[in-house]
């Protein structure tokens, strides 16, 4: 059973993060620049919550707000599921599925470990799959 392990193994656990005072356009040059989706945000070691994309179109684009005059703290998501490497990707899938999100941050002895997208948990799925294939092809073929 694949876990959220295999991912971070796979994409690594290097977390982009920002302060929660940044304006939010800050700490979209960031995102975009790292051609990332989410950014955690921390004040030093301690988890705050997520900025997102979709934090964005929903807070600042459709409420007529400014980009360079609202802070990452106004829009920040916060109360997200906490996972462990050793939740399984069927958790994860299942958690984001319910909740409607795309990030769930993870934790390991209570710090910041990493995060994972549905992004990641799609294509750690389509890899179990294709190495269930190719046993179940090398099977076969013995």
């Amino acid at each position: 059973m694949r876990k959220v392990s295999h991912i971070l193994l796979r994409k690594g656990s290097s977390v982009i993060s920002v302060q929660p005072d940044l304006p939010v356009i800050q700490a979209l040059e960031l995102m975009a620049e790292k051609n990332i989706g989410s950014v955690m945000v921390m004040n030093q070691e301690e988890y705050l919550g997520v900025m997102t994309e979709r934090d964005y179109a929903r807070k600042v684009i459709l409420m007529g707000r400014s980009s360079t005059e609202t802070y990452v703290k106004d829009i920040m998501t916060t109360g997200l599921p906490r996972i462990t490497p050793e939740n399984s990707i069927e958790t994860c899938m299942h958690i984001m599925s319910e909740s409607n999100i795309r990030y769930l941050p993870v934790f390991e002895n209570d710090r910041v470990s990493g995060i994972i997208s549905i992004n990641d948990v799609v294509t750690e799925t389509i890899l179990s799959q294709a190495e269930t294939i190719e046993q179940l092809h090398n099977y076969i073929q013995s």
